[in-house]
């Protein structure tokens, strides 16, 4: 199930093997699951994105203020 989020600071994924790229700072849509978090936003110039992370590396962003739960 999904919830709404948001991004507060620096959060990035690796897409593929390419280099790291930035998520933007903005609302974001959380799908939670045992071993990664799926992250999704919509970018300045309306395009999607989406990106899969490992859980604890998720957790580490939550812990450190990058990423908020519930707040849309």
């Amino acid at each position: 199930m999904s919830q709404q989020g948001r991004i507060t600071g620096k959060v990035c994924f690796r897409a593929g093997d390419g280099v790291l790229m930035p998520i933007p700072v903005g609302p974001l849509e959380i799908d939670i699951a045992t071993d990664s978090a799926t992250l999704g936003w919509t970018a300045s110039d309306g395009s999607a994105g989406s990106a899969a992370i490992p859980r604890d590396e998720y957790d580490r962003h939550v812990r450190a203020g990058n990423i908020q739960p519930g707040k849309p």
